[in-house]
């Protein structure tokens, strides 16, 4: 069993432009000895948005809520929609709507300007919205790699039972499969590294064990409830983070037998709680770059000087060429 580490969330939300309420659960800028990039490579960046009502926006068509167009260069970022819609155009032409359970995996690449807005159809009604976004690293290969879109929709994740541990007839959740590796089940999005992100909710009483990469960073967030993690409970808004992973050693005078492919973590829907009442999760495991990082603002590269130059570009109106 993959040992939990520190569970983080004790950071104050804040808005991200009118529309994104928020906490920052990582920050690969941080300079925190116990948790920065290399607790978390190759996840740069994860904004947590719990459930929040939105009245009816009057101007939803001239002013939505959002973010107006902001660059990005070196990364990936990932939305998922829980409640509520985004849209968002880019530099490129591309234009849409992320809807309630959808993914929008965009690749930032060598560059790109866009802007993330309430739609106006949610706009219009208002509701509960809810949302995360992370960034996810490029190796140094593909940072200047084309911009693109994978728009995910719900129906098209590999969804998989999660069974409970003592009754194989018992369903207790589903995970959607978003990126990654399922015991051969293989996720909707594409990646540039070995990345597992899989959308978890749990409705029923019972527990359950996920399979993770041992050589894998991983991260578990609990999006909504409370449940028990490996026996510790740990509720909405919070993002545990397991030990270490077991970096490659080869010895050549000694062998040693092979050590298992994957650590366990156990999910638990405590039985103390309404069944029917969903608790939503995200697991986010993936093998570290291992790379140099140099950030700032809204672009990562792996140089000072490459982040210089990436500021000079967007300056004179050739970034992202």
């Amino acid at each position: 069993m993959r040992p939990i580490k520190h569970i983080h969330g004790d950071k104050k939300p804040h808005w991200v432009g009118d529309g994104f309420f928020v906490k920052t659960l990582i920050n690969h800028l941080d300079n925190n000895p116990d948790f920065n990039y290399s607790h978390t490579d190759p996840f740069l960046l994860f904004d947590y948005g719990k459930p929040t009502t939105f009245l009816p926006n009057p101007d939803y068509k001239l002013q939505p809520h959002g973010v107006g167009l902001h660059p990005h260069k070196g990364f990936e970022t990932v939305t998922i929609a829980y409640s509520g819609e985004i849209s968002h155009a880019d530099s490129t032409g591309g234009r849409g709507d992320i809807l309630e359970g959808d993914v929008q995996w965009m690749t930032a690449g060598r560059g790109i300007l866009h802007e993330e807005f309430h739609s106006e159809a949610f706009g219009q009604r208002g509701g509960v919205f809810s949302m995360v976004q992370l960034w996810v690293n490029l190796p140094s290969a593909h940072k200047l790699t084309d911009p693109k879109y994978q728009s995910i929709k719900r129906a098209d994740m590999p969804i998989v039972d999660l069974i409970d541990n003592s009754d194989e007839q018992t369903v207790i959740g589903q995970a959607a499969i978003i990126a990654g590796d399922w015991h051969g089940i293989t996720g909707a999005a594409t990646t540039f590294t070995p990345v597992n992100m899989w959308d978890i909710e749990l409705h029923k009483a019972g527990t359950t064990t996920l399979q993770v990469p041992k050589t894998h960073n991983t991260l578990l967030l609990v999006q909504e409830g409370q449940v028990l993690v490996n026996d510790t409970a740990v509720s909405a808004g919070s993002l545990i983070e397991f030990s270490a992973p077991i970096r490659a050693h080869v010895d050549t005078q000694v062998k040693h037998p092979p050590l298992s492919a994957t650590d366990t973590v156990e999910l638990t829907y405590p039985a103390t709680t309404d069944e029917g009442i969903p608790i939503k999760l995200l697991l986010l495991s993936g093998e570290p770059i291992g790379e140099p990082v140099a950030g700032h603002g809204p672009f990562v590269m792996n140089t000072q000087e490459e982040l210089r130059q990436t500021f000079r570009d967007y300056q004179i109106g050739i970034f992202g060429k």
